[in-house]
């Protein structure tokens, strides 16, 4: 009698090349018939597991794993496999004792380096990660992901130059790797080295054209050389390139975000607005979204409706768009405006008859609006922006209150060099105090501390003969009606781009701001002047980083500008 039974390594074999082709549900039922003949076929139960895994169903695949592990663990694969099984379920202790596993069974086993590699980063153990990267290139030169990955820890290291190294070794094995392309001009830009950086990522761009990120990235670049050298081309050009990352992800928020900030840089406030209002779906962005059931305004009739209008992001955003507040009450409504605490009793006494301290009890309203999305409802362009100044004012007896301990002789200069480290653009616009020292070597000139909370450790370390006055407690907590009430007593403002500045500026009092070469959207590009703020001098730098240079200006500025009588 002729043996019917099919030869199960055919049969495996078969579903092999069904499985690699990616025919999964062929292959799964022949893994399954090889399995009801041979429940104890490993490599089956095995295959049956990573096919599993590819679906998504984690738990059955760690089982049907762990089945095959069962009947022979010193196969390497095996563990690696289910390794990687652990890893997409989050597991990673799990992952990394699997991986540890294969490669005690096979040292010379790149795959498994690699993959601990991966682990190890997800883990946050980059030293680590990027020992077992390297021991997988070691073993397997042309390993082109493990060239990749070793760059992508080596940049978070911040060892750049390392990291384009390996970039480079990544493309030399795959010259056509479009995410090599675009992770190299990445870490060319963290390294400053801007026109490289765009050579490689237009490079990224010639093997996929349709890779969204990297004509983000390429915008990216192109704005800060656009900005650097004064080149309005450039700045185009980075215009387009987010485009074109959105004409490919149509969904990309970063892409439309960074847009809107770019056009509002340039002034192109109509299309800048419109892009800004995606700011909500960036990751990670600075003020969490408010999910009222109340729906958001977008400009119709407020007769008879209570609207809602809520301070986002910083101290400062909340006190320059607050000049909005008066075109939304004329509209026929009722308002009530949500602030942060530290602002209340500043705007109390500027005409706002519902104000509410954020963390307190809302009353009911019919519909919300963010203060920022407000420009977009009225449509502001740069040459309508409601600047009718002074918006606030401070309250006349804590003005007076600060007139009695404000020194009398002089002229006073109220100082701000730093602002809240937790704005991510921090470090840009912050000043070292010590920059501020040819302001006080001049005649007359007294610099006084409007500085609060952070930077303040810096007025322990002043270079020999720089002075500045404190105000002590009475200053110091936290209130902006205070605040106020100082400027309003003194000559002149000058602070880096904090709060102060668009206080002093709503005050419609003498301002004058430092500005880094890159600056922030709202003083848009060039400009020695605001729209936003009328009266208001802005001092900018002519090259990164060089503080130094602008002091000297406002110094000499600050020389030509004092009353002969002011000088003792």
């Amino acid at each position: 009698m002729p043996n019917t039974m099919p030869d199960l390594k055919e049969l495996f074999y078969e579903a092999v090349r069904h499985h690699q082709a990616g025919r999964l549900t062929e292959a799964e039922n022949l893994y399954r018939r090889i399995l009801l003949i041979d429940p104890f076929f490993a490599d089956a139960l095995h295959l049956l597991g990573v096919l599993a895994n590819q679906v998504g169903r984690h738990d059955i695949a760690v089982d049907l794993i762990n089945k095959a592990i069962a009947l022979n663990d010193q196969v390497p694969t095996f563990h690696c496999n289910l390794g990687n099984v652990l890893r997409d379920m989050g597991k990673l202790d799990e992952a990394v004792s699997s991986y540890r596993r294969a490669i005690a069974c096979k040292e010379n086993y790149p795959e498994a380096h690699y993959n601990l590699g991966n682990a190890l980063k997800d883990q946050g153990k980059l030293d680590e990660a990027a020992a077992s990267y390297r021991r997988a290139v070691d073993q397997k030169p042309d390993l082109v992901a493990a060239h990749n990955n070793l760059a992508l820890v080596l940049k978070a290291q911040g060892k750049l130059d390392d990291a384009v190294a390996s970039y480079r070794q990544a493309l030399a094995c795959k010259p056509d790797l479009a995410e090599a392309h675009n992770n190299l001009a990445n870490a060319l830009k963290d390294k400053g080295d801007l026109k490289d950086a765009v050579a490689s990522y237009r490079q990224a761009l010639v093997y996929k054209p349709e890779f969204a990120e990297a004509h983000y990235n390429l915008g990216i670049a192109l704005k800060d050389i656009g900005i650097e050298l004064k080149d309005s081309n450039k700045l185009r050009e980075a215009v387009a390139s987010y485009q074109m990352a959105l004409v490919y992800n149509p969904d990309y928020a970063e892409a439309h975000y960074n847009l809107g900030l770019l056009l509002l840089l340039i002034g192109r406030y109509e299309e800048g607005w419109h892009e800004y209002e995606w700011r909500w779906r960036v990751k990670d962005f600075l003020s969490p979204r408010r999910d009222f059931r109340q729906p958001l305004w977008q400009g119709e009739c407020l007769k008879g409706k209570r609207i809602l209008l809520h301070a986002e992001q910083g101290l400062g955003d909340a006190i320059q768009f607050c000049r909005y507040v008066p075109l939304v009450a004329a509209l026929g409504g009722q308002v009530v405006l949500e602030v942060p605490r530290s602002l209340k009793g500043l705007l109390k006494g500027s005409g706002i008859d519902h104000i509410v301290a954020k963390g307190d009890p809302l009353p009911p309203f019919d519909l919300h609006c963010p203060l920022l999305s407000l420009p977009k409802v009225f449509g502001t362009r740069v040459e309508t922006i409601p600047a009718t100044i002074p918006y606030l004012t401070a309250g006349p007896e804590r003005v007076a209150f600060w007139r009695d301990r404000l020194p009398q002789s002089g002229f006073r200069v109220g100082i701000v060099w730093h602002g809240n480290p937790t704005y991510g653009g921090n470090h840009n616009r912050s000043i070292p105090l010590t920059c501020f020292a040819p302001l006080a070597s001049i005649p007359g000139v007294r610099l006084i501390c409007l500085q609060k909370n952070h930077g303040l450790d810096q007025l322990e370390s002043l270079p020999s003969g720089m002075h500045v006055e404190r105000l002590g407690q009475d200053y110091d907590d936290g209130d902006f009606a205070d605040t106020a009430a100082v400027i309003k007593n003194i000559d002149l403002v000058i602070s880096s781009c904090t709060s102060v500045v668009h206080l002093a500026g709503a005050l419609g009092q003498p301002v004058w701001l430092p500005l880094a070469a890159f600056p922030h959207w709202v003083w848009l590009l060039e400009r020695d002047d605001s729209p936003w703020y009328p009266g208001m001098r802005l001092f900018r730098q002519t090259s990164h980083g060089d503080w130094p240079g602008v002091f000297k200006h406002i110094a000499a500025e600050l020389k030509s500008h004092l009353p002969p009588l002011s000088i003792k």
